[in-house]
């Protein structure tokens, strides 16, 4: 073999070596998940419609993340991750929704010290709610999220902007969390978002407990002051899955308080599961809510599944809400 071949053999070789360098100490990943279906939807006592529906098993989203190596087990992290609404190819979750309301974030990770990132992070209390029910994230058929979160319970949204969030590693399955959502102005109106949170995840049990004091919600300025604890629970027998949540919401704006109880179970069935979910949300003056959720998931692959789902949503004086959908849901 020539010097010249010898030369031109080791320079590539070096070059290779480089790139796989490179690839290692940092990447970055394009993710998401598109959910769509047809089905009815119906309030409690109010007219029903029949429509196509974006992420009603589970919001439609997109997102970018990376992580760079920056060695001694320190890494440096991003996410970018934006709602998109099937139907119209539409940005958000609605009409003014911001590009990357899911998370906007940057920060740290340390294999021993956990994960501090800063910008619009994901609340512990949503994550929580989502992790100790039978259906997940469901906006349209979560008795737990629609409890929380779009009842007119909870304040403060999904997410926080102008915030901070940290994550401890895991001490024996134990974990836990603060965040808080920084005062953006001098205005009275404009207030500070705080929460903490507790986890833990061992064998077949997990369990939670969150506390979350809100007084501002992004763009929007001031809302009412909500304070949440929630307690979540999960226990899987192998042939079934049982979830527990229990909370109680009170808003310190207009001295109304909320308990909210949630029981659900996943029964794993041929390639897929039938999940259950009922939820109750009694307020200490006005009329209860009762939310009962059932449905079949069927896998196609580990990322596709087809899924039909029903709910009845009834609020006392007011009648009965009947829904169901019929759809599938991708992850890449």
């Amino acid at each position: 073999m020539s010097f010249s071949r010898y030369s031109q053999l080791t320079c590539a070789a070096m070059l290779a070596m480089a790139g796989v360098a490179a690839h290692a100490q940092g990447s970055v990943s394009l993710y998401g998940l598109v959910d769509m279906s047809v089905g009815r939807t119906q309030a409690p006592g109010a007219k029903a419609v029949n429509a196509a529906d974006s992420g009603k098993l589970s919001t439609s989203f997109w997102g970018i993340g990376g992580k760079e190596d920056l060695g001694g087990g320190v890494s440096a992290v991003f996410k970018l991750e934006s709602f998109v609404r099937l139907t119209n190819g539409g940005a958000g979750r609605f009409d003014g929704d911001p590009m990357f309301s899911r998370t906007a974030s940057v920060g740290l990770s340390s294999n021993q010290l956990g994960t501090v990132t800063f910008g619009r992070n994901t609340t512990a209390l949503f994550v929580s709610t989502l992790m100790f029910n039978a259906l997940g994230d469901s906006f349209g058929y979560s008795p737990s999220i629609r409890h929380y979160f779009t009842s007119g319970t909870t304040t403060g949204d999904t997410g926080w902007d102008d915030s901070v969030s940290y994550a401890s590693p895991s001490f024996g399955g134990l974990r836990f969390g603060v965040s808080a959502a920084f005062k953006t102005g001098d205005a009275a109106t404009d207030g500070r978002n705080v929460g903490l949170n507790l986890g833990y995840s061992g064998g077949p049990l997990s369990a939670s407990l969150v506390y979350q004091d809100v007084k501002k919600d992004g763009a929007a300025g001031a809302v009412d002051n909500t304070r949440t604890v929630q307690a979540g629970a999960a226990y899987d027998f192998g042939t079934a899955k049982f979830y527990a949540q229990l909370g109680t919401v009170d808003n310190k704006s207009t001295d109304k308080s909320y308990d909210i109880l949630g029981l659900g179970v996943r029964f794993p069935v041929g390639k897929g599961a039938v999940v259950a979910q009922a939820g109750r949300l009694s307020p200490d003056a006005g009329a209860d809510r009762t939310t009962i959720s059932a449905g079949y998931l069927h896998s196609l692959s580990p990322r596709t599944e087809l899924y039909g789902v029903l709910m009845n949503d009834k609020l006392d004086g007011a009648g009965s809400g009947k829904n169901y959908s019929v759809g599938i849901r991708h992850k890449f």
